[in-house]
């Protein structure tokens, strides 16, 4: 077998894509335990509501700074690298954010943290998609996407039973050392990108290739391929070649829109059902029931992507994403039903927007894939920034919850439709 996207799955595929789900899992725990202790931290330092919506996009302001401008150096210095780096830095960032002594400090360090992240979920986006067959390439990065919930829901266990009893920053210092060690397994089992390999011809880049090419079952190569530099100009305006302007405007406004409703969902769900009446330990495990939800959404979508173009599928997803968004919002539920709700939201919702990594996966080519991926959900974290923003003020200034939710499914309806428009092979 000549071609490794040909190819079946072999150990080596699901060793990549199962590392690929646990870093994302890891990335969901780093960033998402701030919704978590946001009750006790809003409390022990007395944050309003509005400078907790800064504190929740201090981390996303970082994972665009990663998206944009660092996860695109994949393609030139190898992806494998990038996620070692950012890995790293992340570790770190956690770290020191449980020894902070203020908003501005901890805001610092969550920014780091973003940094990290941002960086990482493009890298393994497009490692999932190379080395899965490419039949099942969109199932592969919806697997990987949804590791972000199923570590959400550990951190959501872990904060409940901890916080009672504990300070929110030794949970920080704790999943910082998972990241630390994480580190290490990654070091010694993840492989580099074979397209980065082949295209960028690092020393012993014809050893390391047929290394991972006998572990894929494919037949070595007795000689690299011919060589094809990268086309001059702007790595950014390639995006924009051959076809795929119309695409990449519809995608970066569909994510940037998808980011906008996402972020505020998952930073806002905890602190709004602790509003509306229910206790901590509900709060905590609505937002892991609706990060359970997300685990299952996100694993349903690329499954389905199987068989059914993969925008329609998103599509879908986002438009039933606005109504689960007007019932939770707008119907006063016992505990159970607020639960089964959450669920709801977290399927469509985030099972819908990670659709979006799998649509950047199949949009842009190998040669430019981390570019490609790395921009769309990039200058989408524009509206990740501002999601959690607007709404801080609009519970600030006290807008009935009906209302807000009922704001932010208008988003949603103009994704699904936009979504639409944008064909992949």
């Amino acid at each position: 077998m000549s071609s490794p996207s040909d190819s079946p799955w072999s150990n080596t595929r699901v060793l990549v894509v199962a590392l690929c789900f646990v870093l994302n899992m890891l990335d969901g725990t780093d960033l998402l335990v701030m919704s978590f202790i946001a009750p006790v931290l809003s409390q022990s330092w007395a944050v309003s509501p509005e400078r907790l919506g800064v504190l929740f996009s201090a981390s996303l302001a970082g994972m665009a700074v990663g998206c944009l401008l660092i996860a695109p150096l994949a393609d030139r210095y190898g992806r494998r690298t990038m996620i070692l780096a950012a890995l790293a830095t992340v570790a770190a960032s956690m770290m020191l954010s449980g020894f902070t002594r203020n908003v501005f400090e901890l805001m610092l360090a969550r920014f780091f943290v973003g940094i990290g992240v941002g960086t990482i979920g493009v890298s393994m986006t497009a490692m999932a998609a190379e080395y899965a067959p490419d039949k099942y390439a969109s199932f592969a990065v919806g697997f990987v996407q949804a590791g972000w919930p199923f570590g959400s829901i550990i951190a959501a266990f872990i904060a409940a039973r901890v916080l009672p009893s504990h300070s929110w920053q030794s949970l920080l210092i704790g999943i910082g050392t998972l990241s630390a060690a994480l580190l290490i397994v990654i070091y010694f089992l993840l492989p580099e990108s074979l397209s980065f390999l082949t295209l960028r011809r690092p020393r012993h880049a014809l050893e390391k290739i047929n290394a991972i090419r006998v572990k894929l079952r494919c037949q070595s190569l007795e000689e690299l391929p011919p060589f094809a530099p990268p086309a001059p100009g702007s790595r950014v305006l390639a995006l924009f070649t051959a076809g795929r302007s119309v695409p990449s405007v519809l995608l970066w406004s569909s994510v940037m829109l998808g980011y906008f409703v996402l972020f505020f969902v998952i930073s806002w769900i905890p602190k709004l059902v602790v509003e509306s009446g229910l206790p901590l330990a509900a709060a905590i495990y609505a937002g892991a029931t609706y990060n359970l939800g997300a685990f299952f959404g996100t694993t349903a979508v690329g499954w389905i992507a199987i068989r059914c173009r993969l925008s329609r599928v998103v599509s879908a997803f986002l438009g039933l994403a606005a109504i689960a968004m007007l019932v939770f919002g707008g119907l006063r539920l016992p505990v159970w039903l607020t639960l089964l709700a959450a669920l709801c939201v977290g399927i469509t919702v985030q099972g819908g927007f990670n659709g979006f990594w799998a649509l950047a996966a199949r949009l842009y080519p190998p040669e430019m894939r981390s570019t490609g991926i790395g921009w769309a959900l990039g200058v989408g974290r524009v509206g990740a920034v501002f999601g959690p923003v607007v709404g801080g003020f609009l519970v600030g200034a006290n807008v009935a919850l009906p209302i807000i939710f009922a704001i932010y499914a208008v988003p949603l309806i103009v994704a699904a439709a936009m979504t639409l428009k944008i064909e992949v092979d």
